[in-house]
This record gives C-alpha cells, structure tokens and sequence, in this order.
C-alpha cells in the first residue's frame, strides 16, 4: 500500500462549512486519484453512511474503486448486495479538493454528525475520517484505551499484525 493517509489533525469549518483538508492528505488524493494531473483539482468520495456511524469516512478514488469492483462481483438482487449498494453510493458524496485546499461539508453531512466550528480528522491507511472532537474523544479514544487496557503489561502492538504470508 504506498498511498496511504498518516496523522491527526484539527481543522477550522467556517460558517458556510468549508473546511480545509490537511496538505498531507491533499498529497494522497491526488496521487490516489488516475484522472488527477497538475492543475486539475483532486476527487474522493465522502461515505457518511447509516444512523450508527458518528463520522465521515473519506475514501480516495483508488481506494473507492476497489469498494466499487468487490461490490460489482456480487450477485444482483440480493440484500447484501442492495445494503452496500445503499451505504456506499446513496449515501455518500462524491467531492474534490478546491484550489485553496478546501472542500465544502455539505449542511446534511455537519448534522449528521453535530459538526461546528472544528473537525478533526484521522487518518485510517487509504481512507480517513472527519469527526467531531468530542466525539472522538468520547467514542474512539475510550474504545482503543479499553483495548489497550486489555493486552498483557508490556506487549509490543506490533504483535497484533497478522504472520506474513510465505
């Protein structure tokens, strides 16, 4: 996986919901996107999803595509195909990076998760997410901290990777 996403950061959302997307991330999506070229503004796809997902998962084109062709290998007709089909295209918003950086949250996006004036976004290997602080903290941070509490005293996190494949 070469393109991927790294880091944390806090982001200002002005009134009209512009917010700008972190100049690594920016990097990535262009590079994650085949139709990008200098000049052109970079495209990705913002997934908000069903009534228990508390964020927004942004997905680069590649990382979309890939979403797209596993879904597409499905068999026609059957509910699961028709679930994913629901959660990753009719819920979902395609969007492209503007020449100051920024993109524009869409009002139904904010309120679908109490977004105001600061998002915060994490990254997530060929994805990341905007949040809510206070959600974030609330929710995902309590949640690692609880796993992280679990593991033996001392035990390296690298041992959760899986054994690489021979």
């Amino acid at each position: 996986m070469a393109r991927v996403f790294r880091g944390e950061f806090h982001q200002k959302v002005d009134g009209k919901g512009r917010v700008s997307i972190p100049a690594t991330f920016r990097r990535v999506l262009e590079s994650a996107d085949p139709d990008w070229t200098e000049g052109l503004r970079p495209r990705f796809v913002i997934v908000y999803g069903d009534h228990r997902r508390n964020f927004l998962e942004c997905y680069s084109m590649d990382a979309m595509d890939e979403v797209d062709a596993r879904i597409t290998k499905m068999p026609r007709g059957t509910v699961e195909r028709r679930l994913l089909e629901r959660l990753m295209y009719s819920q979902s918003h395609q969007t492209e990076v503007d020449e100051d950086g920024r993109i524009v949250l869409p009002q139904k996006l904010r309120d679908k998760i109490g977004l105001g004036p600061e998002a915060y976004f994490v990254a997530a290997a060929d994805t990341f997410q905007i949040w809510k602080p206070e959600t974030f903290e609330a929710d995902e941070m309590a949640k690692t901290e609880a796993y992280l509490d679990e593991l033996p005293e001392g035990v390296d996190i690298l041992s959760l990777l899986p054994p690489e494949e021979s």
